[in-house]
């Protein structure tokens, strides 16, 4: 497979994941208008994997665990994926980023149809971009001195089993269902400038992808330059979505690559860029596709296998909580 196939696979796989993750939106929602009937329309079992869209309920609970107050019962599947997508960064740099998340894959497609009808994307100053980028680490450390640092053992224990945790899922629901006039603004800013800019919600206002970043530092993965092959031709650079100076490295070790494999797909010179395990070992396409997706399904797998995974909150308990909110 030639490394200019890798896009096509890797937006298969973009919008693969981002298909299951509709279907589990729309799974949560018969779940939720189930419950809320008073158990008068037909079953529907709550997914577990709707709590990927909880990181926060995910960085409670490993707080809370790493400080000795138990696993996070509540929303438990929300911490095993909290750790597969870091465990796939540090493996893999931040290709979550890239090939699974449905906020990148969308992202991604509003600037390429932007590129479409504008025949560019425009590029702010790299001052102004780098200043922006430090919006998201600032969110970031905002975020872990609230939870991991500020909250003790027995705070997070609490909160974790409170009733507003209980149903944090159902609340972000309703916050897309019933939306106000002031996020949706918000949302079609962000989707119009992302028509413009590429990824401007994830380059500079996503912790999350923060997070994964500063882990993705210590992944032993990583586009890699032959100098004797390279003929600085630019082309790698003008790839980038993170405007990233590929061509003048002879690594990429940045917290802003997200393993995405433009600039090797798009190098003009045969074997000049190669994404490469150690500095030794040459990755194919086909195999990072298929890393990527194996340690994210086999987090989810091992979550499984450690009674990790499933709620222990009852139908009747989340009817009781839906009732009172």
């Amino acid at each position: 497979m030639s490394t200019r196939s890798v896009q096509p696979l890797r937006i298969l796989v973009q919008f693969c994941f981002l298909a299951s993750m509709l279907w589990l939106g729309i799974r949560f929602y018969r779940f939720v208008s189930y419950v809320s009937s008073g158990a008068g329309a037909p079953v529907v079992e709550r997914p577990p994997g709707v709590e990927g869209f909880l990181p926060i309920s995910g960085l409670l609970g490993l707080s809370a665990w790493i400080k000795g107050a138990g696993f996070n019962t509540i929303h438990p599947a929300a911490v095993v994926l909290f750790l597969t997508i870091i465990a796939v960064s540090l493996l893999l740099r931040r290709s979550f980023c890239s090939w699974i998340c449905p906020v990148a894959t969308i992202s991604e497609a509003a600037w390429k149809l932007g590129f479409r009808l504008f025949r560019r994307n425009p590029q702010l100053p790299r001052r102004m971009d780098w200043a922006l980028r430090g919006l998201k680490y600032l969110l970031l450390a905002f975020f872990v001195f609230s939870i991991v640092i500020a909250m003790s053992a027995d705070a997070l224990h609490a909160f974790i089993l409170s009733d507003y945790h209980k149903i944090s899922d159902v609340r972000l629901l309703e916050f897309f269902l019933h939306i106000s006039p002031t996020a949706l603004g918000t949302v079609l800013f962000l989707v119009a400038f992302s028509l413009l800019l590429r990824n401007p919600f994830c380059r500079y206002l996503c912790p999350y992808g923060a997070l994964l970043g500063l882990a993705a530092l210590l992944s032993p993965v990583k586009v890699t330059r032959d100098r004797d092959r390279c003929v600085s031709c630019g082309v790698c650079n003008q790839v980038c979505p993170s405007r990233i100076n590929v061509m003048n490295k002879p690594s990429v070790i940045s917290a802003e690559c997200i393993g995405c494999w433009r600039c090797v797909s798009h190098c003009r010179s045969d074997g000049a860029l190669s994404m490469r395990f150690a500095g030794r070992f040459i990755l194919s396409g086909v195999l990072f596709a298929a890393l990527v997706v194996l340690v994210f399904w086999g987090g989810t797998q091992l979550g499984k296998a450690g009674g990790h995974w499933q709620t222990s909150i009852s139908t009747g308990e989340y009817q009781r909580l839906l009732e009172r909110r």
